[in-house]
Protein backbone atom coordinates (compact mmCIF):
# COMPACT_ATOMS: atom_id res chain seq x y z
CA UNK A 1 0.00 0.00 0.00
CA UNK A 2 2.74 2.42 0.87
CA UNK A 3 4.46 1.83 -2.20
CA UNK A 4 1.27 2.43 -3.86
CA UNK A 5 0.90 5.65 -2.22
CA UNK A 6 4.37 6.59 -3.72
CA UNK A 7 3.46 6.29 -7.18
CA UNK A 8 0.37 7.45 -7.61
CA UNK A 9 2.30 10.88 -6.17
CA UNK A 10 5.24 10.80 -8.52
CA UNK A 11 2.19 10.44 -11.01
CA UNK A 12 1.03 13.38 -9.70
CA UNK A 13 3.82 15.44 -9.48
CA UNK A 14 5.48 14.83 -13.04
CA UNK A 15 4.68 17.09 -16.05
CA UNK A 16 3.10 14.43 -17.84
CA UNK A 17 0.55 15.51 -15.10
CA UNK A 18 -0.12 18.50 -16.12
CA UNK A 19 -2.85 19.78 -18.39
CA UNK A 20 -1.75 19.68 -21.82
CA UNK A 21 -2.49 23.68 -22.68
CA UNK A 22 -0.27 24.38 -19.68
CA UNK A 23 2.88 22.26 -21.45
CA UNK A 24 2.62 25.02 -24.90
CA UNK A 25 4.54 27.53 -24.92
CA UNK A 26 3.26 31.28 -25.81
CA UNK A 27 3.71 32.11 -29.06
CA UNK A 28 6.07 34.54 -30.10
CA UNK A 29 4.63 37.96 -30.63
CA UNK A 30 4.77 39.30 -34.22
CA UNK A 31 4.98 42.66 -35.94
CA UNK A 32 2.07 43.58 -37.83
CA UNK A 33 3.02 44.42 -41.25
CA UNK A 34 0.96 47.93 -42.91
CA UNK A 35 -1.07 47.07 -45.56
CA UNK A 36 -0.52 50.16 -47.68
CA UNK A 37 3.01 51.03 -46.63
CA UNK A 38 4.60 54.55 -47.04
CA UNK A 39 6.44 55.05 -50.92
CA UNK A 40 10.01 55.54 -50.76
CA UNK A 41 11.22 58.85 -50.36
CA UNK A 42 11.98 60.63 -54.08
CA UNK A 43 9.50 58.50 -56.01
CA UNK A 44 7.38 61.16 -56.24
CA UNK A 45 7.21 61.81 -60.18
CA UNK A 46 5.89 65.16 -59.37
CA UNK A 47 9.45 65.92 -58.01
CA UNK A 48 11.11 65.65 -61.49
CA UNK A 49 12.59 69.57 -62.30
CA UNK A 50 10.17 71.21 -64.88
CA UNK A 51 12.10 73.19 -67.83
CA UNK A 52 12.06 76.73 -67.14
CA UNK A 53 12.97 79.96 -69.48
CA UNK A 54 16.81 79.98 -70.32
CA UNK A 55 17.32 77.08 -69.45
CA UNK A 56 19.93 74.63 -71.78
CA UNK A 57 18.40 70.99 -73.21
CA UNK A 58 20.56 68.44 -74.69
CA UNK A 59 18.31 67.20 -77.12
CA UNK A 60 18.99 63.35 -78.09
CA UNK A 61 17.84 61.37 -81.07
CA UNK A 62 18.56 57.98 -81.84
CA UNK A 63 20.72 57.46 -84.93
CA UNK A 64 19.68 61.06 -86.32
CA UNK A 65 22.73 63.24 -85.46
CA UNK A 66 21.42 65.78 -88.31
CA UNK A 67 18.47 65.91 -85.35
CA UNK A 68 20.31 65.80 -81.92
CA UNK A 69 22.06 69.04 -80.25
CA UNK A 70 22.00 70.83 -77.34
CA UNK A 71 19.35 74.00 -77.87
CA UNK A 72 18.55 77.03 -75.35
CA UNK A 73 14.92 77.82 -73.99
CA UNK A 74 14.13 80.95 -75.18
CA UNK A 75 12.43 83.92 -72.97
CA UNK A 76 9.08 82.73 -74.05
CA UNK A 77 9.44 79.30 -73.36
CA UNK A 78 9.84 77.88 -76.42
CA UNK A 79 12.99 75.64 -77.93
CA UNK A 80 13.80 75.50 -82.00
CA UNK A 81 14.39 72.08 -83.63
CA UNK A 82 14.36 70.64 -87.49
CA UNK A 83 11.15 70.01 -88.70
CA UNK A 84 9.31 70.54 -85.53
CA UNK A 85 10.01 74.23 -85.68
CA UNK A 86 9.06 75.99 -82.39
CA UNK A 87 7.92 73.19 -79.46
CA UNK A 88 6.74 74.83 -75.85
CA UNK A 89 9.49 73.49 -73.62
CA UNK A 90 8.63 75.70 -70.86
CA UNK A 91 6.63 74.02 -67.26
CA UNK A 92 7.27 70.38 -68.92
CA UNK A 93 9.52 67.97 -67.36
CA UNK A 94 12.20 66.87 -69.45
CA UNK A 95 10.19 63.57 -70.12
CA UNK A 96 7.95 65.00 -71.25
CA UNK A 97 9.33 67.13 -73.20
CA UNK A 98 10.94 63.78 -75.00
CA UNK A 99 7.46 62.56 -75.51
CA UNK A 100 6.18 65.78 -77.06
CA UNK A 101 9.16 65.40 -79.68
CA UNK A 102 8.46 61.84 -80.28
CA UNK A 103 5.27 61.73 -81.06
CA UNK A 104 6.20 65.00 -83.14
CA UNK A 105 8.69 63.18 -85.32
CA UNK A 106 6.32 60.18 -85.72
CA UNK A 107 5.49 61.95 -89.02
CA UNK A 108 9.06 62.27 -90.06
CA UNK A 109 10.93 59.28 -88.52
CA UNK A 110 10.37 55.32 -88.16
CA UNK A 111 9.95 54.84 -84.45
CA UNK A 112 12.15 57.83 -82.98
CA UNK A 113 13.49 57.10 -79.66
CA UNK A 114 14.21 60.65 -78.03
CA UNK A 115 16.23 61.88 -74.71
CA UNK A 116 16.32 65.24 -73.28
CA UNK A 117 18.31 65.86 -70.51
CA UNK A 118 19.34 69.53 -69.00
CA UNK A 119 22.27 70.76 -69.31
CA UNK A 120 22.33 73.95 -68.02
CA UNK A 121 19.22 75.13 -65.42
CA UNK A 122 19.60 79.23 -65.42
CA UNK A 123 15.98 79.84 -65.08
CA UNK A 124 16.08 78.88 -61.11
CA UNK A 125 18.11 81.95 -60.11
CA UNK A 126 17.99 84.20 -56.99
CA UNK A 127 20.15 87.15 -56.96
CA UNK A 128 22.31 88.57 -53.53
CA UNK A 129 23.35 92.87 -54.04
CA UNK A 130 24.01 95.17 -51.99
CA UNK A 131 26.95 95.36 -49.37
CA UNK A 132 28.20 91.75 -50.03
CA UNK A 133 31.48 90.55 -51.05
CA UNK A 134 29.96 88.50 -54.57
CA UNK A 135 26.92 90.18 -55.71
CA UNK A 136 25.09 88.37 -58.48
CA UNK A 137 22.86 85.37 -59.54
CA UNK A 138 23.07 82.28 -57.98
CA UNK A 139 21.25 78.75 -58.89
CA UNK A 140 18.29 78.42 -56.62
CA UNK A 141 19.22 75.12 -54.80
CA UNK A 142 16.36 72.25 -53.53
CA UNK A 143 14.81 73.93 -50.12
CA UNK A 144 17.16 77.04 -50.14
CA UNK A 145 17.17 79.63 -47.89
CA UNK A 146 18.19 83.34 -46.97
CA UNK A 147 20.74 82.48 -44.91
CA UNK A 148 22.40 80.01 -47.55
CA UNK A 149 21.97 82.00 -49.98
CA UNK A 150 24.20 84.99 -47.75
CA UNK A 151 26.94 82.46 -47.44
CA UNK A 152 27.38 81.85 -51.05
CA UNK A 153 27.86 85.50 -51.41
CA UNK A 154 31.36 85.81 -49.95
CA UNK A 155 30.18 87.59 -46.64
CA UNK A 156 29.50 91.37 -45.76
CA UNK A 157 31.35 94.24 -46.59
CA UNK A 158 32.10 96.68 -43.31
CA UNK A 159 29.29 98.98 -44.24
CA UNK A 160 27.23 96.42 -44.34
CA UNK A 161 23.47 96.75 -42.00
CA UNK A 162 22.79 93.14 -41.48
CA UNK A 163 19.88 94.45 -39.20
CA UNK A 164 18.03 95.94 -41.94
CA UNK A 165 18.70 93.14 -45.35
CA UNK A 166 15.01 92.09 -47.10
CA UNK A 167 14.35 90.25 -49.93
CA UNK A 168 12.18 91.32 -52.89
CA UNK A 169 9.53 88.89 -54.24
CA UNK A 170 6.54 89.36 -56.86
CA UNK A 171 3.99 88.10 -55.29
CA UNK A 172 0.41 88.57 -57.41
CA UNK A 173 2.08 90.60 -59.99
CA UNK A 174 3.71 93.33 -57.22
CA UNK A 175 6.38 93.42 -55.34
CA UNK A 176 6.90 92.73 -51.80
CA UNK A 177 9.35 93.20 -48.97
CA UNK A 178 10.41 90.42 -46.85
CA UNK A 179 12.83 91.26 -43.65
CA UNK A 180 15.27 89.40 -42.28
CA UNK A 181 17.72 90.33 -39.44
CA UNK A 182 20.70 88.62 -39.88
CA UNK A 183 21.86 88.60 -36.25
CA UNK A 184 18.25 87.33 -35.06
CA UNK A 185 18.34 84.81 -37.48
CA UNK A 186 21.83 83.58 -36.54
CA UNK A 187 21.37 84.18 -32.81
CA UNK A 188 18.04 81.44 -33.24
CA UNK A 189 15.51 84.01 -32.88
CA UNK A 190 12.78 85.13 -35.16
CA UNK A 191 13.85 81.59 -37.65
CA UNK A 192 10.31 82.73 -39.56
CA UNK A 193 12.31 85.52 -41.08
CA UNK A 194 14.64 82.35 -42.81
CA UNK A 195 11.90 81.69 -45.56
CA UNK A 196 12.43 79.47 -48.58
CA UNK A 197 13.55 81.54 -51.25
CA UNK A 198 11.65 81.00 -54.63
CA UNK A 199 12.85 81.68 -58.43
CA UNK A 200 14.01 85.35 -59.05
CA UNK A 201 13.85 86.00 -56.20
CA UNK A 202 16.42 89.34 -54.95
CA UNK A 203 18.43 90.05 -51.63
CA UNK A 204 19.47 92.98 -50.94
CA UNK A 205 22.03 93.50 -48.02
CA UNK A 206 21.97 97.57 -47.44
Amino acid sequence: MIVMHVVVAALLLSPAGYPQDAQKPAPAATAATPKNPAPAAGTNPEEEYKIGAQDVLRIDVWKESELTRTVPVRPDGKISLPLLNDVQAAGLTPSQLASVLTEGLKKFINAPQVTVTVSEINSRRVYVTGEVAHAGAFPLLPDMTVLQALSSSGGFSQFAKTKNIYVLRMEGGKQVKHPFNYKEVLAGRNQEQNIELQPGDVIVVP
